[in-house]
């Protein structure tokens, strides 16, 4: 059978019930929309809540541990029993040894993108007679911000300031409001060593994360070695970004082994959030497909009464010549019809809607760097919802369409 025949009958069966139609059609356009806006609001929440720490950790992380020895004095001794309590850590420096020959190792590594140096330094701020602890990170300004996008989360001030003012620091913004400093004053902070350094106020940090702004803050590398009385290879953390994230975990167990440190890559430091992200995804793509799934179920049940109130028309049609092939082509063009037009109505009011939530603003004091609802416009979401809706009407004419075409049409005839 032609074609266009085809097209044709589905097209006069559809336009003979336009109002019931319509309605399937309507069913698709609105599944689809909330299917749609509903992915690309709860992916574009999850990059803004998993970017709060992801954006800021290292692919891999590589550091010393401060560990016990491996074999205490009693173990030379010739007993054949020895209990040991309370052992001590080894008596040991926290910088990694030999940092210059691995960074370089490792910046000539083909799957590394960056490597950032970092040493930490614990201190007290001192606040009048009381003195709060803190951590200050000495960082490559430079590459920090190459690699982890440090300008993006210094809210006022210039983050460049580390590198060209002696002694400046950028406090976090919550540190800064329980000691009261401005920028351009001078803070005194006292190292684990004992000694006061008074450094300049030169911006705020946030980090959205409360309880990290309340201790950390920045100074550049030079200044955390100065601060501890080390040269400048002094380096305590380095700090690797990658090509390719999802390789972290076995690069991770490479560099260990092959520089003798201890390492963590970024799946294991941070697996509550990607747990949390993936989870909240799920329960998106569940509920959008369920809607899809109850919109096919309205068009299968549309379908089916159209195959009761049209039982003379299939048969005059198969006694005509059409075969049950034919009549089954009519009605999947049928259902094909209404999930593509209402898929392509969808898909439109879904880039609608989620443009018009992108546009509402969201202030909030614990995120200053967003200033509207986050949405996530990735294609596979649109995607990934044209390809089902045409799967979800074809399987929901289907069915209808092969009870239509086992229609005999002399009983059928014969009833009337």
């Amino acid at each position: 059978m032609k074609f266009g025949l085809i097209i044709s009958i589905s097209k006069a069966l559809l336009l003979a019930r336009w109002k019931q139609t319509l309605v399937a059609a309507i069913g698709v356009t609105f599944s689809i929309t909330m299917f749609i806006t509903l992915l690309s609001f709860m992916t574009g929440l999850n990059i803004m809540l998993d970017g709060l720490i992801l954006n800021r950790t290292p692919h891999v992380h590589i550091y010393k541990e401060v560990l016990p020895s491996k074999k205490q004095p009693i173990d030379y001794e010739s007993n054949e029993h020895n209990f040991i309590s309370s052992v001590k850590p080894k008596n040991d420096l926290l910088d990694l040894r030999n940092s210059s020959a691995i960074m370089k190792s490792l910046r000539d590594d083909p799957r590394v993108l960056g490597v950032s140096p970092k040493v930490s330094v614990q201190v007290f701020y001192n606040v009048g007679a009381v003195d709060l602890n803190g951590v200050l990170n000495g960082i490559d300004v430079a590459e920090e911000n190459r690699l982890f996008t440090f300008s993006e989360y210094v809210v006022e001030g210039n983050y460049q300031d580390l590198k060209y003012v002696p002694n400046s620091i950028i406090l976090g913004k919550s540190a800064a409001e329980k000691i009261l400093a401005n920028i351009g004053d001078n803070i005194q902070i006292t190292t684990s060593k004992g000694e006061r350094v008074q450094l300049k106020v030169a911006g705020y940090f946030q980090s959205g994360l409360q309880d990290i702004d309340k201790v950390q803050s920045y100074v550049s590398l030079a200044t955390a070695q100065k601060l501890l009385g080390e040269s400048n290879s002094y380096i305590t953390d380095i700090q690797v970004k990658l090509k390719d994230m999802n390789q972290a975990p076995a690069i991770a167990k490479e560099y260990e082994h092959i520089y003798e440190v201890e390492s963590v890559d970024i799946q294991t430091a941070n697996a509550q959030f990607e747990t949390g992200t993936a989870i909240r995804t799920l329960i998106s793509y569940a509920v959008g497909i369920t809607l899809l799934i109850v919109a096919g179920f309205g068009i299968y049940n549309i379908l089916n009464m159209m195959i009761y109130e049209k039982m003379d028309t299939i048969a005059i049609l198969k006694a005509t010549g059409f075969s049950g092939k034919d009549v089954k082509r009519v009605f999947i063009t049928i259902a094909l019809t209404i999930g593509v037009f209402g898929g392509l109505f969808g898909l439109f009011f879904g880039f609608l809607i989620s443009s018009g939530i992108d546009q509402i603003p969201f202030k909030t004091e614990a995120l200053p760097t967003i200033k509207t609802y986050p949405i996530n416009y990735d294609p596979r979401y649109y995607l990934i919802g044209g390809i089902f809706s045409i799967i979800t009407t074809y399987f929901a004419g289907y069915f209808p369409s092969r009870k239509a075409s086992k229609v005999d049409p002399v009983v059928i005839i014969r009833g009337k």
